[in-house]
């Protein structure tokens, strides 16, 4: 696929495509050039570096790096979360997740406590200043988010969202939708 190749990939989003050989169905198809695509995945890369910016200034100064920053996000959300729960979530190795809950746990920031049924789980909640610290890298990510919804309007939001849901691999849709349902 050469960099004027279009693919199809939604409705009603952008009308303007070079080439009129490829089949037209349904009202208003996108059409993207391979540079266009390029174009987004390049502000996908600085999005994010924009989204960890103000977190990891905070982190920095705890020594703590993202993997200490989406595992204390994930306990927040999931309070009693299992550590076999987050490693799915997080697609990291057992090895180094178990270095970053050791580091949170010692630091006092989590609590690991033996499951209820079954002895060999651990479940994981936020201590009051795991809490803080959540609350207080996650209001800085909200504080940014909010500016840019604002700026983009509802459209885009919703656009925005379908988008990074269709991003993700099924497997972190299917967490996503229990994390919104309250699981």
């Amino acid at each position: 696929m050469g960099p004027s190749d279009e693919i199809v990939i939604g409705p009603n989003i952008m009308q303007e495509h070079r080439h009129s050989d490829l089949p037209i169905s349904g009202e208003g198809l996108l059409f993207l050039t391979d540079d266009q695509l390029r174009k987004g995945i390049e502000a996908m890369f600085f999005a994010y570096r924009g989204f960890t910016a103000d977190p990891d200034l905070i982190l920095e100064t705890l020594s703590y790096g993202r993997a200490h920053h989406r595992a204390v996000h994930f306990i927040c959300r999931s309070p009693g979360t299992t550590v076999n729960n987050l490693l799915d979530i997080l697609g990291v190795t057992k090895q180094s997740l178990n270095r970053v809950l050791r580091t949170l746990v010692n630091d006092g920031l989590v609590e690991s406590r033996i499951g209820p049924q079954d002895k060999r789980e651990r479940h994981l909640y936020l201590t009051e200043r795991g809490r803080q610290l959540e609350q207080e890298l996650s209001e800085a990510q909200r504080t940014r988010m909010r500016a840019a919804y604002r700026a983009a309007g509802p459209e885009a939001v919703q656009g925005f969202r379908r988008v990074l849901e269709h991003i993700m691999d099924p497997q972190m849709r299917k967490f996503l939708k229990h994390m919104r349902d309250g699981g």
